[in-house]
């Protein structure tokens, strides 16, 4: 079972996606300057290597949903499909 966990501040959404299993950390990163120009997503791929993706994000909204493309996105995705997370 995987667990995702979003800590939303006011201009920032953090992340963690958690293996029960194997009480590993999947992936992580967050969202910075929500509504703010220049605003990025940072995040560690499942083997370890870092990555920023700069993307206009006006609200959390928008955050929550690049969050999840991110995390099933073919090229540095830590999953394949959003069905792996328990809800």
């Amino acid at each position: 079972m995987k667990i995702l966990v979003l800590n939303c501040g006011s201009s920032s959404i953090k992340y963690k996606l958690f293996d029960m299993e194997s009480k590993a950390v999947l992936t992580s990163g967050g969202i910075e300057r929500i509504g703010i120009d220049g605003s990025f997503l940072k995040f560690t791929l499942p083997n370890g290597e870092k990555k920023i993706l700069e993307k206009d994000i006006p609200e959390h909204t928008v955050g929550v949903e690049f969050i999840l493309e991110t995390l099933t996105n073919s090229e540095y995705g830590a999953i394949k499909s959003l069905d792996e997370i328990k809800l």
